[in-house]
């Protein structure tokens, strides 16, 4: 009895187990593939992290797409071109983010913040970065693409200006977020975390550099490689007194007044313009088309403050303007060390100007004209009041023409990279998006546009759908039982079914998790192309998803950093999401209790029967008579044998 019992228990044990198990985990191989999407419950939505579209829309339109519908990330100019000597926007990096003021600059291509291992950094306007408080952030180890450290273990970056100051440091992957104004929903980002400053990036308030050069290391380039935006950016510079301005990450809509220049990117690796020609009050300074094509040609430079041309430019521009100033009183400039020319009686207000100087034209090789108000080659001076300063410099010996921020001001810049060439457009920067009929993107946020000159900032956009940025459980307690995405391969199913296998390995192993987690929920076949609904579920000993595990899963497929074999062709990663584990019956959350107290109690039953059984064999025992070998038996008739 005692050995049925124990069998039973056993039975019923691995019975209800299996059950739970099989209820929590569904099995690859015996999967029926339908063409209907299996669902588990309400994707559970947190704050700050990628929104995706309806997988059709973004699948199957997007190559049919115009660049007026690829997202585009709005962001806000702060600072002063005169005063700081150059525009800040706000970057965010990090989860949970961290942020940074960063001087926009097109001359530089990589983008770089002060690392928290930094001990050669000045004193900036936010703290460092801290990687070991971002749980996305990665070193970016070392391979044959990049310059690598002594130990070889990780990429690192060296830049060196022209005014002596550097940068150098360790490169980095992380999450990078553009603001409330921004369609565009954060991005997986390569980036710079210093170990070193001189010069000016040591003494400057600025945190770092966003660079938008042409290169890999370039946030436009990075952006424009995932697809997320299109091949093109802008930048509006704030007028005189003003400052601030806006910048968009993205293609937007050209104004029709806007004029161009075609813009190689073979002649130099900066960005060019050609410019033929300069007019002063109308008038065309005598020169040669060819003083503005030395060595790089004409370049435009956001994170330079002035103008700086070939001498004969100079010396003709400087002829003509003071022609025209004659009314005007020359005097000396704000700094003995520099012969600027000054001059004094053009009165305090900026708008005013244009009555007292001449404007002035630039004219490009396809004979489009840019207008340059007074505030675009003039800077105040900063000891007598009502008094300004040229702003365009002779370029020392160098025969490359460089306009900086202040031929830009009020203008609103188009690097058009994608069709090689640039756009200008005057306007007032503070009135940008009104002049654009562009309203600002909605948030769950205040907007920051209202902050000009200031150094306080706003967080990050929320995302109001996709997957969250997985929280710690301390945080509200969230718990993640499954993290699903969608795969679109240009294969066809036919071709695919069979190497289904190999496919579980490969993103497994990308992903860092067991072939095992990974299941194939759906498949929807178009022609070559193939639908593939992917889901990862918690390791077999585990009830959920951990929130570092389920945060690394995430910055992959956002990064689309899946390295599938040639043979499944190329692929694109969409509606990725999380979900909740499910919820458990009574019976379900309760099992394992009422199986140990049912087997305490059998074993109990067992063992209060055994010690009966014991007891009731010794009472029966005693129950019977002793009698001596030698004692006496009273003698029993014998009974007849049968015959």
């Amino acid at each position: 009895m005692a050995w049925v019992l124990t069998l039973a228990i056993l039975f019923f044990t691995t019975a209800v187990s299996a059950a739970v198990f099989r209820s929590n985990s569904p099995d690859y191989h015996s999967l029926t593939f339908l063409n209907n999407t299996i669902t588990r419950g309400n994707a559970m939505i947190l704050p700050l992290f990628f929104k995706q579209h309806a997988l059709k829309d973004h699948f199957f339109t997007r190559r049919h797409l115009h660049a007026s519908t690829i997202p585009h990330a709005r962001m806000p100019l702060h600072d002063d071109l005169l005063l700081n000597g150059y525009y800040t926007t706000r970057l965010w990096i990090g989860t949970p983010p961290q942020r940074f003021a960063l001087i926009v600059d097109t001359g530089s291509t990589v983008t770089y913040v002060p690392c928290s291992t930094c001990e050669q950094c000045g004193k900036h306007q936010d703290p460092k970065f801290q990687p070991e408080s971002s749980i996305t952030y990665e070193p970016l180890k070392c391979n044959i693409d990049c310059n690598c450290d002594t130990d070889r273990e990780q990429c690192i970056y060296e830049r060196q200006y022209a005014e002596m100051s550097s940068s150098s440091g360790v490169l980095g992957v992380d999450i990078i977020s553009f603001g409330n104004l921004s369609d565009l929903q954060p991005q997986r980002a390569t980036f710079g975390c210093e170990n070193m400053e001189t010069g000016d990036l040591y003494s400057q308030h600025a945190d770092g550099i966003m660079g938008l050069g042409r290169g890999d290391l370039s946030i436009v380039d990075q952006l424009v490689d995932k697809g997320v935006i299109s091949d093109s950016f802008s930048l509006c510079y704030g007028g005189m007194d003003v400052g601030g301005g806006s910048m968009v990450l993205g293609g937007i809509s050209s104004p029709k007044e806007m004029v161009f220049s075609n813009s190689d990117p073979v002649r130099s690796p900066y960005y060019n313009i050609e410019l033929n020609e300069i007019r002063v009050a109308g008038k065309k300074l005598p020169l040669n088309p060819k003083v503005f094509d030395g060595k790089h040609g004409t370049v435009l430079d956001s994170g330079t403050t002035y103008a700086y041309l070939p001498q004969a430019a100079f010396e003709a521009f400087k002829a003509a303007i003071l022609k025209e100033a004659q009314s005007l009183k020359t005097i000396q400039g704000p700094d003995p060390n520099y012969n600027d020319i000054c001059f004094s009686g053009a009165g305090s207000d900026a708008a005013q100007l244009s009555k007292a100087f001449p404007s002035a034209e630039m004219v490009f090789g396809n004979g489009q004209k840019l207008l340059l108000a007074p505030e675009n080659y003039l800077f105040r001076h900063s000891k007598v009041h009502g008094a300004y300063c040229l702003g365009i410099f002779q370029n020392g010996k160098e025969s490359t023409t460089l306009l900086g921020g202040i031929i830009v001001r009020n203008t609103l810049v188009t690097y058009d990279r994608e069709h090689e060439k640039i756009g200008f457009w005057k306007t007032n920067c503070s009135e940008l998006w009104e002049r654009l009929h562009l309203s600002p993107a909605s948030s769950s946020l205040p907007s920051d546009t209202d902050e000009v000159n200031s150094t306080t900032g706003m967080n990050p956009k929320l995302a109001p759908t996709g997957p969250p940025q997985p929280q710690t459980p301390g945080a509200g307690d969230v718990k993640i039982g499954l993290i699903k995405f969608s795969m679109l391969l240009t294969i066809n199913y036919t071709e695919l079914k069979p190497h289904i296998p190999e496919l579980v390995q490969s993103i497994g192993k990308d992903l860092d998790v067991k072939p095992s987690q990974v299941q194939l929920t759906n498949y929807t076949a178009w022609g070559n192309e193939t639908l593939l609904k992917w889901a990862i579920y918690p390791a077999q000993s585990d009830d959920y998803i951990s929130n570092s595990t389920a945060t690394k899963i995430l910055s992959r497929l956002s990064g689309n950093e899946l390295h599938l074999p040639d043979s499944f062709g190329s692929y694109k990663l969409s509606e990725w999401s999380m979900e909740p584990p499910p919820k458990r019956t009574w019976w379900k959350q309760h099992y394992l209790a009422l199986v140990i107290a049912f087997s305490v109690v059998v074993v109990i039953g067992l063992v209060a029967s055994g010690g009966w059984f014991i007891w009731r064999r010794k009472q029966r025992q005693a129950e019977v008579p002793y009698k001596p070998v030698d004692s006496v038996v009273a003698e029993q008739e014998l009974q007849p044998l049968q015959n």
